[in-house]
């Protein structure tokens, strides 16, 4: 009966969270001199990403990695079709060049070198096609290199805040720092009582491992990103709106699959699993198509996201369709 209760209670304490971090962040964008953007793409992704680490430590530890696969695969998938949807639905997102250029390009990056390590039995005629240790290890390098772009990309942009701006900051810095920790604390508890609910329901209903990790988990450990983005879209902070969309997406990948299939090589097979990839990176070209698109250059509008939403609800609509 306890799960249960969590898992209503796990809502408020991941709305509140994400209210919370998207206010720390800010106030602490302006005060280190840096933009909302880098912001986004690190802490906030960072935090967001944590109930996907987490569940995929646990999982991967366990054993049960058909949930660690369908669970990074199946909350990149929502990050962009569903949650980024619902944000510009909310209102029109302005996202910046180097977001269009350089991040996004980034997060469909990250998932060809998945495709290209997931797929040994079609490319080296292996008998099997698994993530393996040297594979997570390739992995981190990759995440290892992104780090070392954002904090050069936080150095450019250090002389860009004003010093007024920094001074006119809503809070001291011990506070924004607090609302963070706050924040991303509400954020992983809050998730990790709504994932242990939908998982106890699902086992329940006797569904696979992949298809559990594909939508009931994948949904759970992305509703950090679709509170926050959606409070940074009301506030009109689109740059921490989407930069944690693109910068969870690239840690999702490149650090929270790395990590696990370090701790235990994940199996990619089964039926679909090509296209399961697929739609992942089919995401990251609708969101880089979408910016040429529609009234102006670099806005993901709210026609766009309607777009979105009902892509990811086909999607679900295939899975339950594939069983």
């Amino acid at each position: 009966m306890l799960i249960y209760v969590l898992f209503v209670i796990g809502f408020p304490f991941l709305i509140k969270g994400a209210d919370f971090l998207v206010k720390g962040a800010s106030a602490l964008a302006k005060r280190l001199g840096v933009t909302d953007l880098t912001i986004g793409l690190t802490v906030v992704a960072f935090g967001t990403s944590a109930p996907e680490l987490v569940v995929n430590l646990y999982a991967s530890s366990d054993g049960n990695t058909e949930i660690a696969i369908g669970n990074i695969l199946g909350s990149n998938i929502s990050n962009v079709f569903l949650i980024l949807g619902i944000a510009a639905i909310i209102r029109t997102l302005v996202v910046t060049q180097e977001m269009v250029w350089k991040q996004v390009p980034l997060s469909l990056l990250a998932i060809i070198v998945l495709g290209i390590l997931a797929n040994d039995v079609h490319i080296d005629s292996a008998g099997k096609s698994e993530i393996g240790r040297i594979d997570g290890l390739v992995l981190l390098s990759f995440f290892a290199l992104f780090l070392y772009y954002i904090f050069g990309l936080a150095q450019k942009e250090r002389g860009l805040v004003a010093n007024a701006e920094k001074a006119d900051s809503p809070s001291p810095a011990w506070k924004s720092v607090l609302y963070v920790g706050i924040g991303l604390a509400g954020l992983v508890i809050g998730a990790k009582w709504i994932v242990d609910g939908a998982v106890e329901i699902s086992d329940k209903l006797g569904m696979s491992e992949r298809f559990i990790g594909l939508t009931i988990v994948a949904v759970g450990t992305s509703l950090p990103e679709l509170a926050t983005s959606a409070v940074a879209a009301y506030r009109k902070n689109a740059d921490i709106a989407v930069g944690n969309i693109v910068g969870s997406n690239i840690f999702n990948i490149f650090l929270v699959l790395g990590i696990s299939s370090v701790i235990r090589p994940l199996p990619f097979h089964g039926n679909g699993i090509n296209i399961d990839l697929g739609v992942t990176a089919a995401t990251s070209v609708f969101l880089f198509v979408f910016m040429f698109t529609g009234k102006g250059r670099h806005l993901l509008e709210r026609r766009e996201g309607i777009a979105f939403v009902v892509a990811y609800f086909g999607y679900m609509v295939y899975l339950i369709v594939r069983g």
